[in-house]
């Protein structure tokens, strides 16, 4: 028997002095599209930025339903739309955030389970890793530098060959 040990780190940053106009753009797309959410039951509105290579921003939002199974989250709405209107496109970058003037948590929310698979199929499609940029309240934004931080094990199509 042997034991591995996996890690996943990520960094935290109080404010937003230290990032570029560009990030500063993605950032505010995604608030502006958590504006946007149906959230109609959780009341959880999220929203997502997604930077392809060619520098177009996709966002999504949480897209509720009374069969709850039935909706799709920011992240997944964001990559999916992308991927079905740019199929040859790669992703740099995606930022998350809820909206904090409707929620009453001062958490970062990082995505859920089904999201980082999904972005996890997306990143393992393109050589380069997809850089996560979680906004809290109050400029607080988390970085992690690769999906797979966020899903060490993530479901790869190399087991269904």
């Amino acid at each position: 028997m042997r034991e591995v040990k996996i890690e996943s780190s990520l960094t935290v940053f109080e404010d937003y002095s230290s990032f570029t106009e560009a990030e500063l753009n993605l950032f505010q797309k995604a608030k502006e599209a958590c504006k946007n959410a149906y959230a109609p039951y959780s009341k959880f509105y999220v929203g997502a930025a997604l930077l392809m290579d060619d520098g177009k921003i996709i966002t999504g939002n949480n897209q509720e339903n009374a069969v709850y199974p039935c909706g799709l989250c920011a992240e997944r709405v964001a990559i999916f739309h992308a991927s079905s209107q740019f199929p040859n496109q790669t992703y740099q970058s995606i930022a998350i955030t809820i909206d904090y003037d409707r929620i009453e948590i001062d958490d970062v929310a990082f995505p859920c389970g089904s999201c980082r698979q999904v972005l996890f199929e997306y990143e393992s499609k393109q050589p380069d890793k997809i850089k996560i940029y979680l906004l809290g309240r109050n400029e607080q934004v988390i970085i992690v530098n690769s999906v797979e931080q966020l899903l060490p094990f993530g479901f790869s199509n190399k087991l269904l060959s």
